[in-house]
């Protein structure tokens, strides 16, 4: 990178103190010109910032940073000066004029992570601190930010490596001895690897959710009180209200920040069958955020609660766990309805105010127990998603008996399964006599030997999971497995 970058680094607010910051192989020139002094490195000079003239532009303090000994790995020179609208901008146009151009959106950072001083995981965690708008998330950017979420994904990294490591020398030397039980050690290496996978999969989501926010739903049927619910909960006149079923067509989302942790409300189209295409739309989209939502407020009307409550028979099973039902239109009913079987419910008058209090704090405990205050480190959505994606694979020998590993399959449950063609076709023909079950297995791997026709067919009809698609490679003599995530 040959070009020298600045930019005011304080924010526009009103303030004492305005900082200029130059980062590049021309800081130091450009700060001897400004200043007509040279700096040492890393120490405060009190002196004025120069124009062309020779006049004061600004009083403050130059520092030097040589490289790599800096923020971006960079010369960087900073130029503490006053605060305000206006002197930290002349001196950064006196800057410009000498050379350097004016730095993009994160550019420092972003050179900070070219030149090896940050990795992505800290660079990423600089712009959540700077967001944070909570003790918890600032203590979790913190962290990311002095690299504990890269050391944790190091060390997940190295374990899986070892295991591999393990796995791939009994598969080029099976005719070696190996140690004696070193498939059970291998079996007790890969649950606990598959604990701690799990364990930081927890932790990352918790760490998104205090960086992006928890997502609430309010789904239910038509004409329930899910936009007057959404107005009175956001103090914003944002959704349009009527008495006629139906008026919410498209997604309307609004923020609100509880407890520290920003929260999105999402306010959808009332769930029913319909024949306009436009509202089946909307219900469709609904459905498809009920899967993918934090938390879900079921809102249902209370006067009318022996119809409404009929929409539990076709609310999806999966996100009950996770659902707080909410009657509301308490004012129009004289007597609070009977709560439903398994679900928290409230009740609430988003007409009056009854009861809004009590489900805003029953949202900040929801919210408590997706972004405790311990959490770790911050995350991204896409941390999480690699996280859950990644889960326990196992490799079974052909040194084991089929029962043996029909044992050992039912113990770990894998998402993944490794074997030689010739061995997964006998445990194929086992399996469906075995009584055994798997929940989590996606996929199955073979490796080592070539697979004839008959190996896809078994697999799917065994297991109802497909092999990975694979291809030979003839320089090698065995089948190179493409990537799980192509294959899906």
């Amino acid at each position: 990178m040959t070009e020298t970058i600045a930019a005011v680094a304080t924010g526009a607010a009103p303030g004492g103190i305005g900082i200029v910051r130059i980062s590049g192989p021309r800081s130091l020139a450009i700060a001897r010109t400004l200043c007509a002094r040279e700096p040492r490195p890393r120490t405060a000079h009190l002196c004025s910032f120069l124009d062309p003239e020779g006049a004061a532009l600004d009083q403050g303090l130059l520092l030097y940073f040589p490289g790599p000994g800096s923020y971006t790995g960079e010369d960087v020179v900073e130029l503490q000066g006053h605060g305000g609208s206006m002197a930290p901008q002349r001196v950064l146009r006196r800057v410009l004029e000498l050379g350097a151009r004016l730095a993009h959106p994160g550019e420092f950072t972003e050179r900070a992570f070219l030149n090896g001083k940050l990795d992505l995981a800290q660079a990423e965690a600089v712009a959540d601190l700077i967001a944070s708008s909570s003790e918890a998330s600032a203590r979790a950017a913190m962290n990311s930010l002095q690299g504990r979420f890269s050391e944790i994904a190091g060390q997940l990294a190295a374990e899986i490596l070892s295991v591999r490591m393990h796995c791939e020398a009994h598969i080029d030397f099976p005719e070696e001895e190996l140690e004696a039980g070193w498939t059970d050690q291998l079996d007790q290496q890969m649950q606990a690897l598959a604990r701690r996978i799990r364990e930081v999969s927890r932790q990352a989501a918790q760490g998104r959710n205090l960086v992006e926010g928890v997502t609430v739903l309010l789904a239910g049927p038509p004409n329930a009180g899910k936009s007057s619910l959404l107005n009175a909960l956001s103090g914003m006149d944002s959704a349009i209200v009527t008495s006629t079923p139906g008026t919410t067509r498209d997604v309307l989302r609004e923020s609100v920040l509880l407890g520290g942790v920003p929260i999105t409300l999402l306010d959808t189209a009332g769930l029913r069958q319909t024949n306009d295409p436009i509202e089946q739309e909307g219900v469709r989209r609904s459905e498809a955020l009920l899967a993918r939502a934090d938390h879900v407020l079921l809102v249902l009307d209370a006067s009318r609660a022996a119809e409404d409550l009929g929409i539990l028979a076709t609310f999806p099973a999966g996100v009950t766990g996770r659902t707080t039902l909410v009657w509301n239109k308490l004012d129009l009913c004289p007597a609070p309805p009977a709560p439903a079987p398994g679900l928290p419910f409230l009740c609430v008058s988003a007409l009056d105010g009854t009861g809004l209090d009590a489900l805003r704090s029953h949202l900040q405990s929801v919210i408590a127990d997706t972004t405790p205050a311990d959490t770790t480190f911050s995350a991204r959505a896409r941390h999480v998603e690699v996280a859950f994606r990644t889960g326990p694979a196992t490799f079974l020998s052909v040194h084991t008996t089929i029962d043996e590993q029909i044992d050992w399959l039912g113990r770990i449950d894998p998402d993944y399964l490794v074997t030689y063609p010739s061995n997964l076709k006998a445990l194929c023909r086992a399996w469906p006599d075995s009584g055994a079950r798997l929940t989590r297995l996606r996929h199955v791997r073979s490796i080592g030997e070539f697979v004839d026709a008959e190996c896809r067919p078994l697999t799917q009809a065994a297991f109802g999971v497909p092999l990975v698609d694979m291809y030979t490679t003839q320089e090698a003599g065995y089948l190179a497995i493409q990537c799980p995530d192509a294959a899906e």
